[in-house]
């Protein structure tokens, strides 16, 4: 199987903004992988340290609640 890494981005993007915290924060559990690329996206600042969690970009944490929005929220 082939694995569409775009569609794991926005995921796993879309996760961090549930798990929100602080202003800005978000726990970083999640595959070194996707998050080292959304770094590279410019949309979290750098993934690598001690912190559990990541400090989202202004642009990263707009596009994070927006997908939140377009894959998690139930149609009205």
């Amino acid at each position: 199987m082939e694995i569409d890494e775009e569609k794991i981005d926005e995921a796993v993007l879309a996760l961090l903004y549930l798990t929100l915290h602080d202003g800005g924060r978000a726990w970083k559990s999640f595959d070194w992988d996707a998050m080292n690329r959304l770094h590279e996206k410019g949309l979290i600042e750098n993934p690598v340290g001690k912190a559990k969690s990541v400090l989202f970009t202004e642009d990263g944490l707009k596009e994070s609640e927006r997908l939140f929005q377009k894959l998690f929220a139930k149609d009205s």
